[in-house]
């Protein structure tokens, strides 16, 4: 397989963006004290930055599910994408913000059973979204609710698969450098 495109176009900086990235930029910078490359990136096509900031937001505030689920949400979806960019920041964010045991964290970052009951079936429903492109058999919801989840849940997981295709996708055409804040859990697939 030969290397994926890069794009040429330089990312959108507080100081370079245009009028409909520039905001977006400044609430970035004033919520995280810095404004991630992944950003900087998705900011060439302000709607794709905005609906992502949307969307993310949407998904961490009203999903119902606990910050760990959300985390091995995000980390499946980033992982079967193959986004290393991704996979740190959500490596970082599962181990300093959302309290995802640190068992769990490594068994998703290295493709192996999870040691979590509740978290293995998050993560394996989340996957067959991702593999058969949202179209789940009758028995996978049904061991996705027997787990405690609510079918709800369902389209919850729909909104991260989008969320983290803007994301993942972005990021596999801009080659954003890994953030500082995310250096110390740098993950290659």
């Amino acid at each position: 397989m030969s290397a994926s495109y890069q794009m040429q176009l330089p990312p959108q900086t507080l100081e370079t963006a245009d009028a409909k990235a520039k905001p977006l930029l400044e609430q970035a910078n004033e919520t995280l004290g810095f404004v991630p490359n992944m950003y900087e990136g998705m900011a060439k096509a302000p709607g794709v930055l905005d609906t992502y900031l949307h969307g993310y937001a949407l998904f961490r505030e009203d999903s119902g599910f606990a910050p760990p689920e959300q985390e091995v949400v995000f980390l499946t979806i980033s992982r079967l994408n193959g986004c290393g960019y991704c996979m740190s920041a959500h490596s970082m964010l599962a181990d300093k913000m959302s309290q995802v045991p640190a068992e769990v964290l490594e068994a998703i970052r290295h493709d192996r059973p999870i040691p979590d009951e509740r978290l293995a079936a998050l993560s394996t429903f989340t996957r067959v979204m991702f593999e058969t492109r949202g179209m789940p058999g009758e028995a996978d919801v049904e061991a996705f609710l027997a787990a405690g989840f609510e079918e709800q849940h369902v389209l919850q997981i729909v909104l991260a698969l989008a969320v983290k295709t803007l994301s993942n996708y972005a990021n596999h055409v801009n080659h954003p450098p890994v953030d500082e804040a995310f250096a110390d859990y740098a993950w290659q697939g």
